[in-house]
């Protein structure tokens, strides 16, 4: 059955009784009372091949919508639907207005041992789906779409198999992951559940994340006095102070660690100005620090340089701690990650957690984003094989 998670139909309907009890912020798709396995799996003799169903179908048809971050609302759609299809109970959790997570599980019970998590969001601009030979490319290709449907297709083929059963594994996809984290947060706040596992989709190179860096990320913004560019001495240049203080910022002696290496320093916007012969009166700086080890001594070093020069104002940012991952699974090789994930965002209590998932970050965000089809399907087997890694813990 190793290659039964190819094309995955689920061909049963199981008859399911209203549900209540749930958060009201949490929109049932599908409500149950009883999940009567015994039926449901007898059912699956009309287990099908079917190509819509498959996974790189499912992967193709995430791909070609739209979910720029703040605009997951018809992949969300698009996910409960197809979900509530196979059978599952699903959930739509408002988090703001047109953005909806999706959880879904099997039967009535919501809490169950293991989430299986990835994000329905994508970073600008988007890239239609295309096929290269063996690689699929577009927006979304390996972060986060592949992961994303990898994780279905293992859990539905899971079910297939009757190696999971209602209370042990659920799905949620997560909105914001890009930028704010807003959906994991959310979820962890008030979806109402406690798991005990947690496994994330991310491109790692079908390898267990060993950890990954934190971040802090902050603005340097500098308020100066305008003039003719004739005069400069009547006014006060607002980039010539911020480009020293950046300068600065990008030969701090920051925090290194044995695991996760050096932490890096990236000026990644900056704003100023409005013409060549204004001094300027504004600028402004974002800046993103991969914390490797020791976030508050990062945090105590920008502001050593930063604050108390004059006409800057104070620093305002995020930050999240470096994170680490549990990666000693037999059958599988671990990699070290030098960007951030939604890990630190869920906030329950597990008792482990694991990074996985097709593609490479090396070409995520990129206009060459990519995944290569074998590594899609391989990823299936890997999901499985975590889960099942998880029953015997």
């Amino acid at each position: 059955m190793l290659l039964s998670y190819l094309f995955l139909v689920v061909s049963f309907v199981v008859a399911w009784q209203p549900f209540g009890g749930a958060p009201q912020d949490i929109l049932h798709l599908k409500d149950s009372s009883k999940w009567d396995s015994e039926q449901a799996f007898s059912d699956l003799k009309d287990y099908v091949v079917e190509e819509k169903f498959s996974l790189l179908k499912l992967h193709r048809s995430l791909m070609e919508i739209e979910s720029i971050s703040g605009n997951e609302h018809d992949v969300a759609i698009f996910l409960s639907e197809y979900l509530k299809k196979t059978g599952l109970t699903v959930e739509l959790q408002h988090v703001e207005k047109d953005r909806y997570n999706v959880y879904a599980y099997p039967g009535s019970q919501r809490n169950t041992t293991t989430v299986i998590s990835s994000h329905t969001d994508v970073v600008p601009p988007y890239i239609g789906y295309s096929v290269d030979g063996t690689k699929i490319r577009g927006r979304g290709a390996c972060d986060d779409k592949g992961p994303l449907a990898a994780q279905v297709i293992a859990f539905l083929d899971l079910l297939y198999e009757g190696k999971i059963k209602e209370g042990d594994a659920s799905l949620l996809f997560v909105v914001g992951e890009e930028n704010t984290g807003i959906g994991m947060e959310t979820a962890s706040k008030s979806l109402g559940v406690n798991w005990e596992y947690a496994i994330f989709g991310e491109p790692t190179e079908n390898k267990l994340g060993v950890g990954h860096k934190g971040i802090f990320i902050f603005d340097v913004e500098v308020n100066g006095k305008a003039s003719h560019s004739g005069y400069p001495e009547l006014g006060i240049s607002a980039t010539e102070i911020l480009i020293p203080l950046l300068h600065k910022i990008q030969n701090l002696e920051l925090p290194v660690s044995d695991l996760l290496g050096p932490s890096t320093v990236n000026v990644g916007k900056i704003e100023a100005g409005v013409a060549a012969n204004v001094v300027p009166a504004h600028a402004k700086a974002t800046v993103a620090i991969r914390v490797a080890s020791d976030l508050d001594e990062v945090i105590r070093l920008v502001h050593s340089v930063v604050d108390d020069v004059e006409h800057v104002a104070p620093v305002t940012g995020r930050a999240t701690q470096p994170q680490y991952l549990d990666f000693k699974v037999p059958g599988f090789e671990s990699i070290v990650l030098a960007y951030t994930t939604d890990v630190p965002n869920l906030t329950l209590p597990l008792k482990r957690r694991f990074l996985y998932g097709p593609g490479t970050i090396h070409v995520a965000h990129s206009d060459d984003e990519h995944v290569e089809n074998k590594d899609l399907l391989e990823s299936v087997i890997g999901y499985k094989r975590l889960v099942e890694h998880i029953s015997t813990l």
